[in-house]
């Protein structure tokens, strides 16, 4: 795992992942900006104070779009790992071609490229599961809140085990039979776990989350190819 990350971090400079970055970002963007519209559109004409028992305060179309911004802005701090993971997993197959193809020809050359459904899946299954460990950590986040740092501690850790999941699926998509996946999977757990617990570090640092996602996705396929190529386009198929 140590190996991969300098690997990785030379691989975000290369012109195939920069564009799949841009893409991505431009993406994730889009979605959010759908998200603060979709907001403004259900904050207009509401009355929050009402629904709290107090005086009327029914917001106008300036005071909904304050409170969408507000409302996106946390989305976008609490959702962005979430969302991006999802739009990476989308290219999922697209970002390991691409490092398997400068790293590891003969991997790549034996490859099982997928088609956009799998992708779609990929992505679908990567957004629900962060959702689902953030939903089931949500009492402990509160109850950590007296803490003061517990909170970050465990979205740290629970996210980082989703991740380390969802880099996993995306990379051997690529290779194997399933039960050859399965077992690759079981096997690099804690190697995968640290993965997803860097990556999920990177994602609470400003601008530099934005590169998070490709740089576990291609951390990622260095772990995976970490042992002989002749292994790999062996393994069973």
């Amino acid at each position: 795992m140590l190996r991969a990350l300098p690997l990785a971090l030379a691989d975000l400079a290369q012109p195939p992942i920069v564009a799949i970055l841009i893409r991505s970002l431009i993406v994730t963007v889009l979605i959010f900006a759908m998200l603060g519209i979709a907001t403004v559109w259900a904050l207009d004409g509401s009355d929050p104070c009402g629904m709290l028992g107090l005086q009327s305060c029914r917001m106008g179309l300036s005071a909904s779009g304050l409170g969408a911004l507000i409302l996106t802005a946390l989305g976008i701090w609490l959702l962005f790992p979430a969302v991006a993971l999802g739009v990476i997993a989308a290219y999922s197959d697209r970002v390991v071609k691409a490092v398997e193809a400068i790293h590891y020809p003969s991997a790549a050359a034996a490859a099982q490229p997928g088609g956009a459904g799998r992708a779609i899946m990929l992505g679908l299954r990567s957004t629900a599961r962060l959702l689902l460990y953030n939903l089931l950590a949500l009492p402990f986040y509160l109850l950590l809140l007296i803490t003061g740092i517990g909170p970050i501690i465990l979205f740290v850790i629970a996210n980082g085990l989703a991740l380390g999941r969802d880099f996993g699926e995306m990379v051997a998509a690529r290779h194997g039979v399933p039960a050859w996946r399965r077992a690759w999977l079981r096997s690099t757990r804690i190697e995968r776990g640290a993965i997803g617990i860097i990556i999920t570090a990177v994602f609470l640092l400003p601008i530099v989350n934005l590169v998070a996602p490709l740089l576990g996705a291609t951390m990622t396929t260095h772990l995976f190819h970490q042992r002989d190529e002749d292994e790999l386009t062996k393994a069973p198929r």
